[in-house]
């Protein structure tokens, strides 16, 4: 509870502010101050997600060149080729969502959260240092709830 005049903490039954002296009439209201969670990260967000996704799209285009290039030259037992380029065609993939998702973030369409939560999570355990950076910023901006609701306001006003 707080002066109307100046501010300060008002304690409930106090007459009059200790600070100001300003005359409490009637009840005292609680203010609550709404402190914005999401948008001021939104953009920041989107950028690192786009260079993130960047990145890791050229690591796996030049993995696969240097896959078809050499693979059949490495001397490997026989399933860890299909693991190798499995994986080299995850990270394309991976990376693709992610530039999706960081447009997404930009732009604060409704899809783009959800998709970029999911990145993050596997993020985590993908690309260590810099992919469990990048999860664990996401996650810390986006999944409580209070995110989900100014997120979900954000859109809409984007929409509107």
């Amino acid at each position: 509870m707080f002066c109307d005049g100046c501010g300060t903490p008002v304690q409930p039954g106090q007459a009059f502010c200790s600070r100001c002296g300003k005359q409490i009439v009637g009840s005292v209201a609680v203010v609550r101050q709404s402190r914005l969670r999401v948008q001021p990260h939104l953009r920041l967000l989107g950028i690192l997600w786009l260079a993130y996704s960047a990145f890791n799209a050229v690591g796996g285009f030049f993995g696969l060149i240097a896959y078809h290039m050499f693979a059949h030259r490495l001397n490997v037992p026989p399933f860890v080729l299909p693991l190798i380029h499995g994986f080299l065609w995850f990270m394309l993939l991976k990376s693709a969502a992610g530039l999706a998702a960081g447009f997404g973030l930009i732009q604060r369409e409704p899809w783009a959260r959800t998709l970029v939560l999911v990145l993050a999570f596997i993020s985590l355990f993908i690309n260590i240092p810099i992919g469990t950076a990048l999860g664990i910023y996401t996650m810390w901006v986006l999944l409580p709830s209070e995110s989900e609701q100014e997120y979900s306001a954000l859109t809409a006003d984007q929409a509107a």
